[in-house]
């Protein structure tokens, strides 16, 4: 065809980011083989309670009609039981990131202070940046930090231009968490400067134990919490944001969501949450011992090192630096072998240079896999250059 007459092919195909990312995942997703420890998903076998709750919902066809729009009533309850806020109210959203993008569109604005920390979940840092927030990332990567957010270095960063404070508690990709005299006073910093606490929840359920913000700040707390990690179901996409009713009304105008999250996902969430206790003791043992295996390996190599152990989350952090590999080389290497794990780049251009982030809520089998391929991964790493395509 004449190229007058077909625009299209008049002009050179131009590929986007977006697009060159979605390449590399759905080669990533279309491996049956691959085995996913690096995005912090949960790959153990549904709880038999779950499944069936599953197979009922497509049985019935009850995913005909829509969900109610802030998430089914049994839901929404059974999630503010399980965190123990009576006085607060849920809504359900498709996946954790919808929550944390209703949040910030909430409250982040243009010239007003967003206040987070580095190494952290890098998401809502777009979404404050796109609001034209004023972004602070307070250094938390070290020893000379615990790996952790200082009250003193809150306070230090945040002021009474500060419009949010964003905690990912357990830190992701760190794995520490915060004992309850500090998420006292990071709520009372909040409340003083009159900031909204965005306490991003997502890895509480790994934790040994762990303090919700909003105990001490109802007023201004807003909790997000994901079934895709706890429970499995990243693919179905359900999370939740939780809040006082009075912040909610603040909140929900900012909704672009007026239809209700996945029924399929909301009914298996049901199910999970009635299991909960008997099915995260299970997970929990499983992938503490996944992260001994894994960091049992690593020592047997020289130059590596596990900053943060046990991890309070489901993944760990290895450093790299002094092993004479970059983790970008590491991801490659371990890929050839089908073991997904993540470079630290994705969170943080500061310091993920020094770290790969690994899951361990995975089969045994798949972390056994990346012990005994390591050393050879190690050496096959170190001839290959450090590539940035990867995401």
């Amino acid at each position: 065809m004449n190229a007058a007459l077909n625009p299209a092919a008049a002009v050179p195909a131009v590929t986007s980011d977006a697009e060159t990312r979605n390449r590399y995942f759905d080669r990533l997703f279309s491996n049956p083989a691959l085995m996913w420890l690096g995005q912090n998903t949960n790959h153990f076998p549904l709880h038999p309670a779950v499944r069936k709750a599953l197979h009922d919902a497509i049985d019935d066809e009850s995913f005909h009609a829509y969900a109610p729009p802030l998430g089914m009533e049994a839901l929404r309850s059974a999630i503010v039981a399980d965190l123990g806020v009576p006085d607060q109210s849920a809504v359900v959203t498709d996946g954790a990131v919808s929550a944390l993008a209703l949040a910030c569109r909430a409250f982040c604005v243009a010239g007003k202070g967003f206040v987070t920390t580095d190494p952290g979940w890098k998401w809502p840092l777009q979404f404050a940046a796109k609001a034209g927030s004023a972004i602070t990332e307070i250094p938390i990567y070290g020893p000379e930090y615990g790996f952790k957010l200082s009250a003193e270095a809150l306070a230090a960063s945040t002021d009474a231009n500060t419009a949010v404070i964003y905690l990912v508690d357990p830190n992701n990709p760190l794995g520490t968490t915060y004992t309850e005299d500090e998420i006292r006073a990071f709520a009372q910093r909040a409340r003083e400067i009159g900031a909204i606490l965005i306490h991003d929840c997502t890895y509480r359920d790994f934790a040994d134990s762990h303090t919700l913000a909003s105990r001490f700040y109802p007023e201004g707390t807003v909790t997000i919490v994901s079934f895709s990690k706890w429970l499995g179901l990243a693919g179905l996409r359900l999370g939740a944001l939780v809040a006082s009713p009075e912040l909610l009304a603040r909140i929900l105008p900012h909704s672009q969501a007026p239809l209700g999250a996945s029924v399929l996902a909301q009914r298996a969430a049901i199910a999970g949450l009635a299991v909960k206790a008997e099915w995260m003791a299970e997970v929990i043992a499983q992938q503490r011992e996944n992260q001994r295996l894994i960091v049992d390996a690593f020592a047997k190599l020289p130059g590596f090192e596990v900053p943060v152990f046990p991890s309070q989350a489901n993944f760990i952090v290895v450093e790299c630096s002094k092993a004479g590999v970059t983790p970008e080389a590491l991801v490659t290497a371990l890929g050839e072998h089908d073991i997904m794990v993540r470079q630290g780049t994705y969170h943080t251009p500061r310091f993920g240079h020094r770290f790969v982030k690994i899951s361990t809520t995975v089969p045994r089998a798949w972390a056994q896999a990346l012990c005994d391929v390591l050393p050879q991964a190690v050496e096959r790493a170190r001839s290959l250059p450090a590539t940035a395509a990867l995401f």
